[in-house]
């Protein structure tokens, strides 16, 4: 049994928590967007959380880097890869999810693809950068939480696993949405929309996508907490 599900707060975050609304376990906690406010955020909740054993389950959205993986798509992560700006030469950084707690995840989900993922500090919008993303990294999926999350909690002992949704598509362009997220981990309302605006069909792809993946999300969730 999952101890904590840990999820980007927002629609993912209440997603998650329907599904296991009737469920005394696991606990649910919406985390910040994007690696350095997590990592701020996970460093303080470990502290005064006693997490060294426990199972804990990172849910959520995730986009696709490959043509092989479809809108509502499951992933299981087999680890995550930080994605790297200012030297490419660098040795690529990757950490693996727990094995164990994975093969039960599996289990109980069977149809989820078992990827390596990307972690990326801002949004990934273009799907030429998808596509030279997934070249570079040899990732099949990105996400903006994975590889931070794994940095700070392994060091506490915990076990921790990754099962997300695909919400996006490599093969489409979406809004780019960068700077509605703002330095604390949350969106913001205004430059959310305005990017929506900006590029209304794109933003009418993400919307659909958000949803369909959201809907399978809560399922899994379900699934997860019986």
């Amino acid at each position: 049994m999952i101890d904590v599900i840990l999820v980007p707060q927002g629609a993912e975050y209440q997603a998650v928590c329907r599904g296991v609304e009737r469920a005394q376990c696991p606990i649910v906690v919406p985390i910040p967007v994007s690696p350095a406010p997590l990592s701020r955020f996970l460093k303080t909740w470990q502290q005064t959380n006693h997490i060294a054993g426990k199972k804990l389950l990172l849910m959520g959205l995730c986009g696709g880097l490959v043509p092989q993986y479809a809108i509502a798509d499951i992933v299981l992560y087999q680890e995550c890869i930080k994605r790297e700006f200012d030297n490419r030469a660098a040795p690529i950084a990757a950490l693996p999810c727990d094995a164990t707690l994975s093969a039960w995840l599996q289990q109980k989900i069977s149809e989820a693809a078992v990827v390596s993922a990307l972690t990326s500090d801002r949004l990934v919008s273009s799907a030429q950068e998808k596509h030279q993303l997934a070249q570079h990294y040899r990732a099949t999926v990105v996400d903006m939480e994975g590889f931070a999350a794994l940095e700070i909690l392994q060091q506490t002992g915990a076990m921790v696993a990754m099962l997300r949704v695909v919400s996006d598509n490599a093969q489409h362009d979406l809004p780019d949405l960068n700077q509605a997220i703002g330095t604390d981990g949350t969106l913001h309302p205004l430059p959310l929309a305005w990017g929506m605006i900006r590029q209304p069909i794109a933003a009418m792809r993400l919307i659909q996508g958000s949803l369909r993946g959201l809907k399978t999300l809560e399922a899994i969730a379900k699934r997860v907490s019986q």
